[in-house]
């Protein structure tokens, strides 16, 4: 059986999103203004078709699609630099955006990315066969990091996630690990600045930077140093 599954997504002008794919070294194969705005990108074994609407509001997008790698860490780098060099930065809010690698509690490694038609593409590499959720944890600042960071990338819900990182950290009689407290500060400095509020965005990130690890510690919290370093450039 030879099937395969494209996805067909839409946007309000083709031309800008295009512009956006050939920047992450995607070909144009294909393009139509009429009788129906349409087009369609490849890179290797990826395919996207793109239609127009011309009433279509991209902020409010809820279209998406997966992608599945072997190399999700390469891809990751590959888009950041193609950004970089077309929009002289590597765009992380608004439209477009490209998101951090993570490390899901799904047994995946993946990262988020929405154009500027508003189709969120998410690309991943399994970790672990087992693809069901697993249980959040249960101790405190854990749970809280699971909890924020689901809401902040998996439901784009920027500000129920600051509302759970700032309750944590306000906690009088428990205190997060040095790595839980990176975590969480770059975590509430990332929402914060989807959500506009710079003056929280520069407070947690210079608190961020301040936190004291050892090499051991900077190893198993280096996607969220990482971050911290796009976040603060």
């Amino acid at each position: 059986m030879g099937e395969k599954t494209i996805p067909i997504l839409p946007c309000r002008t083709i031309q800008p999103v295009l512009d956006f794919y050939t920047a992450l070294g995607f070909e144009v194969t294909f393009q139509q203004k009429s009788p129906n705005p349409y087009a369609v990108v490849e890179r290797g074994g990826i395919q996207l078709h793109f239609f127009g609407m011309k009433h279509y509001e991209p902020a409010e997008s809820f279209s998406t699609c997966y992608v599945q790698t072997d190399d999700v860490d390469e891809l990751h780098e590959v888009f950041r630099t193609g950004l970089k060099a077309a929009y002289g930065r590597v765009p992380t809010r608004g439209l477009p955006r490209i998101g951090p690698l993570k490390d899901t509690p799904y047994g995946t490694r993946l990262f988020l990315m929405t154009d500027p038609g508003g189709n969120c593409v998410r690309i991943g590499q399994r970790t672990s066969e087992d693809q069901h959720h697993r249980p959040a944890p249960k101790e405190t600042f854990s749970r809280a990091l699971h909890h924020a960071s689901l809401l902040a990338d998996s439901r784009e819900d920027p500000a129920g996630a600051a509302k759970i990182i700032d309750r944590v950290l306000r906690l009088e009689d428990e205190r997060p690990t040095p790595t839980q407290l990176l975590r969480l500060l770059v975590l509430r400095a990332d929402v914060a600045g989807r959500l506009g509020d710079e003056e929280t965005a520069s407070s947690a990130l210079a608190e961020a930077a301040a936190v004291r690890l050892t090499a051991r510690e900077r190893e198993s919290v280096r996607d969220d140093l990482e971050r911290l370093g796009e976040l603060r450039g």
